[in-house]
């Protein structure tokens, strides 16, 4: 019996890659959902359509939580659920603020510094272990980022960069408060309640400049509403599974999809520095990876 449980364990993915895996997924669902979401600030009002876009969330929501039983979907720690909603909301103005001024390649890159101030954090304040590699391959990749960036900071729109910029410690903040509440809450109550606090604290600003939507912005916050639903989730059971330090750096590969899908919507084509840059993540990327997957899986002691 012994034997077949370390057979059973030794034949599963790393946790790390595990994480990764989750991580990437999620990565491709948040590039999807950030056209929509740009595509709708530019016919909207941006708090409106952040407090839209949760709302739909909440509603895709509803049919899992009648199914399974409120109870189920109770936190233990409902004021920490209400600090992580409260700390993501103000980053998520931040950003929609900035989101239809600037170009979905650079809206990614600027998002990357988010990993450096996670990592530091993740060592600070969770007691995390930070391995030489993955500050490495972080670096690396914030490297990448200021080649993207670096042209743009001076043009018209360099104000609206640094506003996006600014949002990343915030959502860096709101993500280490949901590495703290996977110890004790599952994915799926931390998801349902980041939709209800956030479109709480959303709908005093959402009021403001009201514009009741059409029929088919409707379908676009519905299909906002899954896609985030769905790539929360997935950022939720990465950091589940593994250290957030270790799962942070597959989102540079977010800065692939988002400059496919610019250009497919958008018409938007990255830079010659945009596509350096991003080789410089990739590369990161994929080092890390390899590190990561040669690292032996220990089995559990028998008892």
């Amino acid at each position: 019996m012994a034997h077949r449980r370390t057979h059973r364990a030794a034949g599963k993915l790393p946790v790390a890659l595990q994480g990764m895996l989750w991580m990437v997924l999620g990565g491709i669902m948040f590039s999807m959902l950030n056209v929509i979401s740009r595509k709708m600030t530019l016919e909207l009002d941006a708090f409106e359509t952040q407090f839209l876009r949760y709302l739909c969330g909440l509603f895709v929501l509803l049919p899992v939580v009648l199914r399974a039983g409120a109870a189920t979907f109770w936190p233990r720690d409902i004021k920490g659920q209400f600090w992580r909603g409260a700390v993501h909301t103000a980053g998520l103005m931040l950003w929609f603020i900035a989101l239809p001024h600037i170009p979905m390649a650079d809206m990614t890159a600027i998002s990357f510094t988010g990993p450096i101030f996670i990592m530091i954090g993740a060592a600070w304040f969770l007691g995390e272990r930070m391995r030489r590699d993955r500050w490495v391959a972080a670096l690396f990749g914030f490297a990448g980022v200021v080649v993207v960036l670096l042209p743009h900071l001076s043009s018209d729109g360099g104000v609206y960069h640094l506003i996006m910029l600014s949002s990343a410690p915030v959502f860096a903040a709101s993500f280490l408060i949901t590495k703290a509440l996977t110890r004790y809450e599952s994915p799926g109550v931390i998801v349902l309640w980041q939709a209800i606090t956030v479109a709480i604290f959303s709908l005093p600003m959402a009021v403001l400049h009201w514009k009741y939507p059409s029929a088919w912005q409707w379908v676009h916050f519905l299909a906002a509403g899954v896609l985030g639903t769905m790539a929360h989730y997935c950022m939720t059971r990465a950091l589940h599974v593994a250290d957030i330090s270790a799962t942070q750096s597959m989102r540079f590969l977010d800065l692939l999809w988002s400059s496919l899908m610019g250009w497919w919507v958008f018409t938007e084509v990255p830079s010659e520095t945009t596509w350096i840059g991003a080789s410089v993540i990739l590369l990161s990327t994929v080092w890390i990876a390899r590190r990561e997957g040669q690292r032996k899986v220990v089995a559990a002691p028998q008892p």
